[in-house]
């Protein structure tokens, strides 16, 4: 027979056994009765700054006491990378603890599907108990409802709102170090800091407007500063600052031309700070607050290390590296970096930097690194390098970026900081180059990079699905674009294989092929005949590359009749597929009555309110364009 204890003798053990509980481990709550274990967490972002801009980070110039004194009593680290060097991308690696090439996400912008595998960080602290709060920009990159993961999303988000005891996570952007603060010049009269004593990079012209524009971006950053020591205020005064972990960090890289939206140090290496109770020490990435950590880290590396401090197991998915807690891993080799579409202009490109050197591999080097964007150029100092480069007025290493690119790059960060030295050709430095050029494969291997499929294909092998899942799928023939890819894109050359490629049966294989050849067309004399069927393909980035291929051997008129044909089949081709082939009109400088009189059409056609995965970029390019062909006023710009 069972022996039933009385109800109300339950209620007094339990009741004891709390009691105890409390005296033996006191220390398992804090006074307001909030478990230490779990920390809060502030999360404050910047936007568009590199570390260099930061008085903490070396720069004598910069002004900002509040970050410099948030790294002395906390933890500043030297070595942390954006993954993607612009911002939506960059937040969706960020959120999911995927990288955003991964997850189909890497586009700047697009809405593609995410996998239901990739759930995003508040759901797992909301989750955990906290309350989450972002104040207020999302830009997160994939198609989904971005409001819905918060507790709160607004302007007015407030960790106040929670609950009694309640830990919370809450994200402030700050916008004032954004891009578009250079749009629009402040007179050099009200500067604080004075352009004539600016250090420029050398890659940049000797020039007023570049010179002016690097003054009044440190201005910029000076009034950031001060906004987030007003954030930093606000939490002394709400009295948790000493339950609250404090992480700093710009988005990405930025904003003077050849930062933003390009995987070099000034394009991906951001500030990263976290200051942490005393209490949390345990946590503590180095021995004392205020000593820098070398220890390489980047955006992937956010999730996995929040669920280390809070406790959570770590999903099989998540490809970063925890860098805290009790799930910290060992120092990583590397960080990696990827670019892809920035608005209108298309490129791929991927990057691997370890603790001193900086490996980059154009996949489309016949595309020069300063493409003219139309966000980008709305700077003076942009459209001033550019000026300067047609005049003849720019050396070598200010022309370079106006040049098509090498296939590789590699750069000593330490030795040349501004990345102007290419090793990657130098005999000396050929170890170094194989190893970070395996690196770079195999990461793309792991994670199965959705860059492999040019993005006009994304829904022809996706549909409405998520690309992480259809590249882990049985559907996808994953070694045979690698392969493909890694072949188009080395200084030895295989015609014929870059031939059969072109005459695959999968699309993006194809693509490849036509990418092999327009890379090696100078070799291609033999792939005339196939390039010429390939002009008429179905998909318009194999049709639109065979095109450029023959322009640049001299077949111009057959190339000029395919740009036409996917300019005027609205119904087959959609804006995206305008927009690859007018980049590529742009980068030979194609004309023609018909094609010119398409080009016009595109640009006065009524914005596609179906095109819901990308914004009609096809008119932005259009129009640059018809402004380069003297076919609109200069006040429509």
């Amino acid at each position: 027979m069972i022996n039933r204890i009385p109800l109300q003798s339950k209620r007094t053990s339990f009741i004891i056994l709390l009691f105890l509980i409390a005296f033996i481990n006191p220390s398992c709550k804090t006074e307001s009765g909030k478990p230490t274990d779990k920390p809060n967490i502030l999360m404050i972002t910047s936007e568009d700054n590199s570390a260099y801009f930061l008085g903490c980070y070396g720069n004598e110039m910069a002004t900002t006491p509040n970050l410099d004194k948030l790294a002395a009593e906390g933890f500043m680290y030297t070595r942390a990378f954006a993954n993607c060097p612009v911002c939506a991308p960059a937040r969706n690696t960020i959120l999911t603890g995927v990288y955003a090439a991964s997850n189909g996400s890497e586009q700047m912008r697009s809405k593609y599907a995410k996998s239901e595998i990739v759930k995003t960080y508040p759901e797992y602290f909301r989750e955990a108990g906290y309350y989450c709060t972002n104040n207020v920009k999302t830009d997160y990159n994939y198609a989904g409802d971005w409001n819905a993961i918060w507790d709160e999303c607004s302007r007015t988000a407030t960790y106040n709102n929670r609950q009694p005891g309640q830990p919370f996570f809450a994200v402030f952007s700050n916008f004032t170090t954004h891009e578009s603060q250079i749009h629009k010049q402040i007179p050099t009269a009200e500067l604080k800091h004075d352009p004539a004593k600016v250090e420029i990079a050398p890659y940049h012209p000797d020039l007023p407007e570049i010179r002016h524009d690097w003054a009044q971006y440190y201005d910029r950053n000076e009034q950031m500063d001060a906004e987030i020591g007003q954030i930093l205020k606000e939490l002394e005064e709400s009295g948790e600052a000493e339950n609250t972990i404090v992480i700093y960090y710009g988005d990405h890289g930025g904003v003077l031309a050849r930062s933003k939206r390009y995987v070099y140090e000034t394009g991906t290496r951001v500030p990263f700070i976290i200051r942490i109770p005393e209490k949390y020490q345990k946590l503590f990435p180095a021995k004392n607050p205020g000593e820098p950590v070398e220890r390489i880290v980047s955006f992937v590396d956010l999730l996995p290390t929040f669920l280390s401090i809070i406790g959570v197991e770590t999903p099989d998915h998540l490809q970063g590296n925890a860098f805290l807690g009790e799930q910290k891993t060992k120092n990583p080799e590397y960080a990696f970096m990827t670019r892809q579409r920035m608005d209108e202009r298309f490129d791929m490109v991927r990057a691997v930097r370890d603790n001193k050197y900086r490996y980059i591999r154009n996949y489309m080097p016949f595309r020069i690194t300063m493409q003219h964007l139309d966000y980008l150029f709305r700077a003076s100092s942009a459209q001033a390098w550019e000026d300067a480069f047609k005049a003849g007025k720019t050396n070598q290493i200010q022309s370079l970026a106006f040049l098509e690119k090498p296939l590789e790059e590699l750069y000593d960060t330490e030795n040349d900081p501004w990345e102007i030295n290419n090793l990657a050709e130098n005999p000396e430095y050929a170890e170094v180059l194989e190893r970070m050029r395996k690196a770079e494969t195999e990461w793309m291997r792991e994670t199965r990079d959705v860059g492999l499929i040019p993005e006009m294909d994304y829904q022809y092998f996706a549909g409405q699905g998520a690309l992480y899942d259809y590249m882990r799928s049985e559907d996808c023939p994953f070694e045979e674009l690698l392969e493909a890819a890694q072949q188009a894109t080395i200084p030895d050359t295989d015609i014929e294989y870059f031939i059969r490629n072109l005459q695959n049966e999968n699309r993006a294989i194809r693509y490849w092929g036509a990418v092999g050849l327009l890379i090696h067309r100078d070799k291609a004399a033999s792939a005339v005949n196939a390039l010429k069927v390939a002009v008429t393909d179905s998909s318009s980035a194999v049709a639109t590359l065979a095109a450029e291929t023959l322009f640049r051997m001299n077949y111009q008129d057959l190339a000029i009749s395919s740009y036409e044909r996917i300019l005027a089949d609205t119904i087959t081709y959609s804006s995206l597929d305008r927009c690859f082939a007018l980049n590529s009109v742009d980068a030979v400088n194609a004309s023609s009555p018909f094609l010119k009189s398409q080009v016009e059409k595109v640009y006065f056609m009524k914005p596609d309110q179906q095109a819901t995965m990308v914004e009609n970029y096809d008119q932005r390019i259009a129009k640059t364009l018809l402004l380069k062909w003297d076919m609109l006023a200069d006040e429509t710009n």
